[in-house]
């Protein structure tokens, strides 16, 4: 009886796809939908770190463990099958630096983390040119979820005058990449960087650090294509997600950030005389009690462009300077002494629209944009940001900057 079914089934979906009864867009659903299927239904080979000696007490080094544990399933011969790897709830595991190196055998590597990792207090782990605690390097689609944490127990770093920039996750050359579910905790700098990567989708994550925590961003993204942060929550000490030089096609879509610097894209040009972005956009946002919201920053004397931007349908809850271009940015802590540096990075085709919500200070639309190069095509529509609280009212200033604004308030000067 179910042969005769699936026979009939398949002449009538055969009938229907070759005389155009169905969509391509039709026809790629369900072709989806039957690959996962055959994904579902594959044996799993699965691992626990607990095999291989972990004992998870939050007091003894496991590292040693996760090491020998990975070297498993990366090599297992796995064929067409997902490799699991399970860090199991209730268990507390310390560790060293770690790097888990790809290319691996198996199609995918599933890392299932119930539990919480935690990073050692102390600042020597970063010494001997070490850049991250925990980093996986070329390995094509890993998927990283659960509802365990990793605590990077940053506070040690905060407090020394050690200004390494480390992160606390990182991810090179990962393509195909996903994580979703986990908390981030307290890095030591940022929480997350995604390098080199194509095809990620980040969702459902929850990233935090005191407000007062130094270069905590939430997520870093540079150098990399298609990139998905989805439905996350994420409140540091500085830019909530930044977007670096080299990075296209990058989606922000349903991100409650606060505290923190808000959605940056740069810093652009630091360190490097030709520098791009594009393709970046954001939506369906809130942005509560942070120290800037939109933000797009360069420096000077360097080419390239940041362009096809767009932020849309975003909520301001008391946040300070909402609306950033700044043509002239410069790191506090490299700053430049003398005449300012001919030429910048060209900035165009950036729309703001359905903004809507409170300043926490007074400039609330602030375009400061290069006297020789400009920016070309900003649009604002539908904007209206008003005086929060101990904000008198709220108001627009630009310099050389060019496009249109309609039905925004504070109104534009330099936009017509």
């Amino acid at each position: 009886m179910q042969l005769a079914f699936g026979f009939a089934l398949s002449l009538l979906f055969g009938f229907a796809f070759g005389n155009g009864f169905f969509s391509e867009e039709t026809i790629s659903a369900f072709n989806f939908g039957l690959e996962n299927e055959i994904f579902n239904e594959q044996v799993i080979s699965s691992f626990s770190v607990l095999d291989y000696g972990a004992t998870g007490n939050g007091q003894i080094d496991d590292s040693q463990a996760f090491n020998k544990a990975w070297k498993d399933i990366c090599n297992a011969n796995a064929g067409g099958e997902v490799v699991t790897l399970e860090i199991p709830r209730g268990k507390t595991f310390l560790l060293n630096p770690l790097v888990f190196q790809g290319p691996c055998k198996a199609k995918a590597i599933h890392i299932q983390l119930g539990g919480t990792l935690i990073a050692p207090l102390s600042t020597s782990w970063a010494n001997g040119g070490v850049d991250a605690w925990i980093q996986f390097s070329n390995v094509d689609n890993l998927y990283l979820d659960g509802d365990g944490k990793i605590d990077g127990r940053g506070s040690i770093w905060w407090q020394s005058c050690m200004k390494k920039s480390v992160y606390a996750l990182h991810f090179n050359n990962c393509n195909g990449l996903q994580l979703k579910g986990l908390t981030h905790l307290n890095s030591p700098r940022a929480h997350i960087s995604i390098k080199n990567c194509k095809d990620v989708i980040v969702s459902d994550l929850k990233i935090s650090a005191p407000d007062e925590s130094p270069n905590t961003d939430g997520i870093d993204i540079s150098d990399s294509y298609n990139v998905q942060i989805l439905q996350s929550i994420i409140g540091t000490g500085d830019d909530c997600v930044a977007i670096n030089a080299g990075s296209s096609f990058i989606n922000i879509t349903g991100v409650v950030c606060g505290p923190g610097h808000g959605i940056s894209i740069g810093s652009l040009g630091d360190g490097g005389d030709y520098d791009t972005v594009e393709q970046v956009h954001v939506k369906n946002c809130t942005l509560r009690d942070t120290q800037n919201g939109m933000r797009i920053k360069t420096f000077q004397g360097r080419s390239g462009y940041a362009r096809k931007i767009s932020f849309e349908q975003i909520v301001l809850s008391n946040a300070r300077n909402p609306i950033i271009i700044n043509q002239f940015y410069q790191d506090k802590g490299k700053l430049s002494k003398g005449i300012m540096k001919a030429g910048a990075i060209e900035i165009s085709d950036v729309t703001y629209s359905d903004i809507r919500g409170t300043s926490a200070n007074g400039q609330a639309i602030d375009l400061r944009c290069d006297n020789v190069v400009g920016c070309s095509n900003i649009v604002m529509r539908n904007i209206d940001i008003t005086p929060g609280v101990d904000c008198p009212k709220t108001y627009a200033v630009c310099n050389n900057a060019h496009g249109t604004a309609t039905e925004t308030q504070p109104r534009v000067p330099c936009l017509s």
